[in-house]
Order: C-alpha cells, then structure tokens, then sequence
C-alpha cells in the first residue's frame, strides 16, 4: 500500500475531496441479523503533527457526535488516538491531560450503552521528544523495544479494567514488520494486559496495514499463534474497495469487491475457528461505492460464525465536509449517503427511504 493515504491525510489534517451529484443504488429489502457490534470510527485524537495542542492539531470526539450515531443506531465507536500524546516518555506516566480526557470520554461513551473500542492509531512505530518526534520507530527496535509496547499496553489496560464495554485494540494497522515479528510483540501486550487483571475483549491486528485482501499473502496466518491466557481476543482486519485498497480514492473496483475481499480472510478464519472485527471500511459516495458498502456488510452480516462486528471509517469533529469518507451530517445532507447504507445493518437495524 502507497504511504500516501488517509494515514497521510490524517497527519496533516487534509482531505481528499469528492464533487458531482450521487446516483443512489437500488437495494432490496430483505437484510440478514444485524451483527452484535455495529459502529463508527470517531476521529480526531490522532489528527496533526506532534506534539500538538489540545484544540488545535488534534481534538477528541465529542459525546455529542457519539449521540448522533447512537440515534441511528449504531452502539459501538472506535476511537483513536496517538501513544506519544498519551506518554510523551517512553515508559514514563501518561499525559495527564490527555489521560484524563480519554478516560472521561470513555466513561461517559460506555454510560451511553456504547461500546468503545481503544485504538493506539500508530501503524506499529512511535516517535520520540529527543529527536524532536522526527523519527519513525518500529516497535521492537532499539529505540522502542517490545517491553515499552507492552508496558505502555499494562498500563492502559489498568484505566479500563473494570469496564467490559471497552475493547482493546492492540494496534492500528502494523507496517512495515514482518508478522513473526508482529507476533511476539502482540503476545508481549496481551500478557502485560492480562497481567494488569484487565478482562477486556481483545483485538489483534495482523501486517500489512491488517488488511483483509491481503490476510494470507502477507503471512498473517502466523497469527493464529496469538496467546491470550483468557481466550478472549478477535482478530481486527480493515478494507477498502480502491484497486490497491489504500483508501486513497473514492472509486471501488466493483459493486461485490467488500465481499470478494474478505473471502479468503474469512474462510481462513472459518477453518481455524477465529472470530473478527473489521475496524475500518468505506465506499465513496458514488453508486458503485455504495453498493459495494452494501455488499461487504451483506457478506459480513451473513457469516456471523466469524464476523462479532465493524466500526466504519469515518465521523468525528475535525473532517471537511466534503471528505470523500466524511458520515458526519454536512451540507443539509442527514444522513450522509454512506450512513444510511450503514444504519440498514446497524445494530439496531435502522431503515431509510430515498
């Protein structure tokens, strides 16, 4: 996958835009059981350049824009945000600020009867205070070995112990690894998880940006070696419908490419008794994309032997309006297209006319 992305976009703050009227697709009426978690990715805490100002760079989601969704009938967000915010040091205390922020916003999302997945959105690498965050650092180098992920993983897991409406999700997307390598530091996390007495529901995510397309060409079948000592983690896959499924156009190769995507994915899963969460989808607001996002939660929605749920990307506070991924309410369009496609299979099955 190109670096230049929605990855590259949400670091600057960007968007790509998307223009002309949308020829709404038709779909039939009869829906599969909505899944049991069906929800949004909320952006904002990983937006802008490091370290950023609160307000500024970068801006969490408000319960408000949770509510929005809720009321359509969406009852799980994923929430991301950047490790070196939460711990400017490495190894050292959490940012109080931040800290505070997040757990605020968590408690009172799950209050909601939301779930919320945590989402460290930093593709396996941080960076660091002492070269002034110029750096990209693999987790498992020198510079950010293993034991830092998973201490930083024990001591987050400890804030949200106590609540089973929070998932963890160990990682966004991981590039540039290899997934023997990916392997071990997860089972480092999971341990250092478990260890902080935390029972939460896991999400591992494999290489290769996790995505499903390339699940097993990627050598993410490794990851059926995950070890969680409670046998309560799923795998996290994301997907796109572009011809390289970056997520970097807004045109999806074709109205069924979600389900051919997930295919091999799922019947690996199928084979090896794995479950799954796709943490991140979209189709541009176009009738092939539309139809596509139709097809993939159609397909997902029908195989619940493996499928617990999906969070689609993306609503949130700091996205221009004309984001080709944007499901926030904009230019008198409420619901946005995509949404209510997504509201159809949401959990609580919410149903629009044209």
């Amino acid at each position: 996958m190109p670096v230049l992305s929605r990855r590259a976009l949400v670091a600057s703050g960007a968007a790509a835009a998307v223009s002309g009227p949308v020829a709404w697709p038709a779909f039939d009426a009869g829906l599969p059981a909505a899944l049991r978690y069906t929800g949004i990715n909320l952006a904002g805490g990983e937006f802008g350049a490091l370290p950023g100002v609160y307000g500024r760079e970068y801006l969490f989601p408000s319960v408000d824009n949770a509510r929005y969704y809720a009321r359509l009938g969406f009852n799980l967000v994923r929430l991301p945000f950047k490790w070196e915010r939460l711990q400017p040091e490495l190894g050292g205390e959490f940012e109080r600020g931040d800290r505070d922020r997040l757990v605020e916003l968590v408690q009172s999302l799950t209050a909601q009867d939301l779930y919320v997945v945590i989402d460290p959105h930093n593709y396996a690498k941080r960076r660091l205070a002492d070269d002034k965050w110029g750096t990209e650092n693999l987790i498992g180098s020198r510079e950010v070995p293993s034991a830092a992920f998973a201490g930083f993983w024990g001591r987050l897991a400890g804030l949200f112990a106590g609540n089973g409406r929070v998932f963890l999700g160990l990682m966004n997307e991981p590039a540039g690894i290899g997934a023997e390598a990916w392997l071990e530091i997860a089972n480092e996390a999971i341990a250092a998880i478990r260890e902080a007495g935390a029972r939460n529901l896991i999400l591992v995510p494999g290489v290769a940006y996790t995505g499903a397309h390339s699940w097993l060409a990627s050598g993410n079948a490794k990851m059926a070696g995950v070890r969680d000592p409670q046998g309560h983690f799923v795998f996290e896959l994301h997907q796109y419908f572009d011809r390289d499924s970056s997520g970097t156009r807004d045109e999806a190769v074709s109205s069924t490419i979600g389900s051919e995507r997930i295919r091999g994915f799922q019947a690996w899963a199928k084979t090896n008794g794995f479950k799954a969460f796709l943490g991140e989808f979209n189709g541009g607001r176009n009738a092939t994309g539309l139809a596509a996002l139709d097809d993939i939660c159609r397909e997902m929605a029908s195989h619940p032997d493996v499928w617990i749920g999906w969070a689609a990307w993306a609503g949130g506070p700091r996205w221009p309006p004309d984001d080709m991924f944007n499901l926030e309410p904009a230019g008198g369009v409420d619901p946005r297209e995509q949404t209510r496609v997504l509201a159809r299979f949401a959990q609580k099955g919410i149903a629009f006319s044209k």
